[in-house]
């Protein structure tokens, strides 16, 4: 997985993953009862064309074989430089969640995470935002190809998840949700909530378009006021979901202010939705998320920690060994709790009444309006 590599300059650093397993195997996430950590291979073409047009997988391997340019494609732009191997690698991310979805659809496992995957934004024909194979959107159709009748996709990133929801758009049997910053100050500039989703399927796609500068207590309400009511209406079969963390703070690409603390909490509601609705049918996904020691490493442990059933409090101390490593690699001091501190109040439930000045709760409103009533839930009330 460490071989999905754009280079040393660019945002997606593998040392994410790499720092996030030696993380979790040191607080003794990867030894818990019943886990198991296992690889994938490259998909084969028939895995890939779940996702993808056969024109755009024989693309990819060129560039990846040859370091051939195909803007066309989306490969050899900044965001999504050629690299060698581009092909195989990107493979394994797909490989890797469409396995684990198999094995969560068939119950060999209860919960499966695959965190170099969540590649939102690759299109059927076209590598995008760092995204050059869309390992969601192959995993959920091969639940959907092995019996599954509805599946829920929740994405958490900060950026609209805008290759699965384009996949997805008129087919009623995927409720696609994303809660992100709003496309007027971030990449890709899509995701609005009047975005419902196609002909045949209106009120499957669902957009939570948050203002620039949220924080926890904002981004935790407008999850259990949209989230959380659509889901349990929805009733998948399955859980889907993407937790790029770069929501945070003092991620380097984005805008909005989510501390680790509210990201764990997220993740654990989550877990508990797949367990209240789909009999605990859950894969997660990471993302995006390039503040890579500070903040990826901790994230990423509690989702590992969350699906292993032995989930990590936000004091628990992070490891001197693994802070002086990383330290050593990156050259500044790293946090040595496994939280933030986090904002204070909790979030507000809906029920609790709508604050027309609140720039959030107008973005739930919206939502709710936009999409409620196709699932004959009320947008004002609980």
């Amino acid at each position: 997985m460490l071989g999905y590599d754009f280079g040393p300059q660019h945002p997606m650093n593998p040392l994410r993953l790499d720092l996030t397993f030696r993380l979790a195997r040191e607080l003794g996430v990867l030894d818990a009862p019943g886990v198991e950590v296992v690889g994938a291979e490259p998909a084969s073409d028939d895995v890939l064309l779940l996702a993808h047009d056969p024109a755009y997988v024989a693309a990819v391997r060129r560039a990846s074989a040859t370091g051939e340019v195909d803007l066309e494609h989306g490969l050899g732009t900044e965001d999504d430089p050629v690299f060698p191997g581009m092909h195989e690698a990107a493979g394994r991310i797909v490989e890797g969640g469409v396995r684990a979805a198999e094995a969560v659809w068939s119950g060999a496992v209860e919960h499966a995470v695959n965190l170099a995957g969540g590649m939102h934004h690759a299109m059927p024909d076209h590598a995008s935002g760092f995204c050059v194979y869309n390992d969601a959107v192959a995993a959920i159709r091969a639940v959907l190809a092995a019996g599954a009748r509805r599946v829920a996709y929740v994405d958490l990133d900060a950026h609209h998840g805008d290759g699965v929801e384009r996949a997805f758009w008129d087919d009623p049997r995927v409720l696609t949700v994303s809660v992100h910053e709003s496309g007027h100050t971030l990449f890709p500039g899509t995701g609005h909530p009047t975005d419902v989703g196609g002909p045949h399927a209106r009120g499957t796609v669902v957009n939570v378009a948050l203002p620039a500068g949220t924080r926890d207590t904002r981004w935790l309400r407008a999850i259990g006021s949209v989230v959380v009511p659509l889901v349990r209406a929805f009733a998948p079969d399955m859980v889907v979901s993407q937790h790029g963390c770069d929501a945070h703070g003092l991620d380097p690409l984005t805008n909005l202010s989510v501390s680790v603390d509210a990201q764990r909490e997220a993740m654990t509601l989550v877990h508990d939705l797949a367990h209240e609705v789909a009999g605990g049918r859950w894969l997660a996904t990471g993302g995006g998320g390039y503040a890579v020691a500070q903040v990826v490493p901790r994230v990423w442990t509690h989702l590992l920690a969350i699906a292993a059933h032995h989930p990590l409090e936000p004091g628990t101390v992070v490891p001197k060994s693994w802070r002086l490593h990383a330290a050593d690699v990156f050259g500044f001091p790293l946090p040595v709790v496994m939280g933030d501190g986090g904002d204070a109040a909790p979030p507000r439930p809906w029920s609790s009444g709508y604050d027309p000045a609140d720039d959030v709760d107008r973005v739930i409103l919206a939502t709710r309006q936009a999409v409620f009533p196709w699932h004959d839930l009320d947008p004002l009330y609980d």
